[in-house]
């Protein structure tokens, strides 16, 4: 009872803590574990398999997790939970370099880190209830947090070794596991019947709307998973390459201060409308840019291609999803495109990138983003049936 009583900003304050800490360990592990997998040997297929892998298990067990919390009314006890176990299961990537080893810690891993993200998403619209439009100022501290982390971590190896990043992920993750005891229990909300749900859920919109996101994150398989052994291969260092990642959660940055007043005056599906587009052209010029200023300029893109394209995801899923299935709704979405997408995004990126170089990769990218633009569109038609 002492969580439901807390003074709204203590509420978001924990949030905002949360998002901090999530994002400073993906400032860890996103641009530097496949530069570690690179270094310890591992093929260009392999390293696209474990993220693909990473991926199933956010698949999975995002809907796994989330459906249960909604269910049994759990969403604290598991997220606690789900953080301490993955933190856990992180140490063990300090004992082997083995190729077979490391897929199966990277199995265990993901079954318990999956649902952290949807969580504090469902967590924050509750939140914040009416002020959802506000959004990106909670989920703003993850963008610094990002930025701060890449660029220190980016240093910190060029200094040192890659294998830095294990020791900070596990040191990250330690701190998340604490800090997490601070969210808040569950609101006493209304829940809408479970039939009633599954219709909106399973619905032409929605499903639609899942399609169009998948393929946008598909897209993004060959940033997420490439991009930084790329500009390696250019003959960028280790603090370039931070740099390069910062610039686009500086950009992200922006969107997430501003979000309240972008999206008073734009709808959510105004502004997802948007996004592909301005994905497609963020690809295409990734794989043609090779100096450090064309490049840096085309992060600036990140605003939109991801800053934006989040936040109007998370309100349009949030408006979609009936009242006492906000995690079932948040981990659909989380699944489908953070799991599946960057799954079939990584895989086909690797094969792809193993036998084209970047210019095809990056390009086809462009192109799968506009067959997302296309069926969110299509989403967007009245069915008159």
């Amino acid at each position: 009872m002492v969580m439901q009583i807390r003074p709204a900003s203590l509420v978001k304050t924990a949030i905002a803590v949360q998002y901090f800490l999530y994002f400073a360990v993906m400032a860890i592990w996103l641009p530097y574990f496949n530069l570690y997998c690179h270094n310890i040997g591992f093929s260009k297929f392999q390293i696209g398999l474990l993220a693909a892998t990473k991926s199933i298990a956010i698949v999975i067990f995002t809907l796994f997790w989330s459906r249960l919390a909604d269910r049994l009314r759990l969403r604290r006890p598991i997220y606690i939970g789900c953080n301490i176990v993955s933190a856990a299961a992180w140490t063990l990537y300090l004992y082997t370099i083995d190729f077979a080893q490391i897929f199966l810690i990277t199995i265990f891993y993901g079954i318990f880190f999956a649902p952290i993200i949807a969580f504090l998403e469902a967590y924050s619209m509750e939140v914040l209830g009416e002020d959802r439009t506000n959004y990106g100022r909670i989920r703003v501290w993850g963008s610094i947090s990002f930025i701060t982390i890449v660029i220190l971590v980016g240093r910190g190896i060029d200094l040192y070794s890659v294998k830095l990043i294990l020791f900070l992920v596990l040191f990250g993750s330690i701190l998340q596991s604490l800090f997490a005891f601070g969210v808040p229990a569950r609101d006493k909300t209304q829940t809408s019947p479970l039939a009633a749900a599954y219709g909106m859920l399973l619905g032409r919109r929605f499903i639609l709307f899942l399609g169009g996101a998948f393929l946008m994150l598909v897209s993004h398989g060959a940033y997420y998973g490439f991009f930084s052994i790329h500009l390696e291969s250019l003959g960028f260092g280790k603090t370039f390459i931070g740099i390069t990642w910062a610039t686009a959660s500086a950009a992200e940055i922006l969107t997430m201060v501003f979000s309240k007043k972008i999206f008073l005056r734009f709808t959510p599906e105004m502004v997802l409308g948007f996004c592909f587009p301005a994905a497609a052209l963020r690809w295409v010029l990734l794989g043609l840019v090779q100096t450090p200023v064309l490049i840096l300029s085309t992060q600036l893109l990140h605003a939109i291609t991801y800053g934006a394209f989040h936040i109007a995801s998370i309100l349009y899923v949030d408006k979609l999803t009936p009242a006492g299935h906000k995690a079932t709704g948040q981990g659909l979405n989380n699944a489908v495109t953070y799991g599946l997408g960057l799954m079939v995004g990584f895989l086909t990126s690797g094969i792809i990138y193993a036998k084209g170089g970047a210019l095809p990769l990056f390009v086809t990218s462009g192109l799968v983003a506009l067959a997302g633009w296309v069926i969110f569109t299509i989403s967007r038609v009245p069915d008159n049936t």
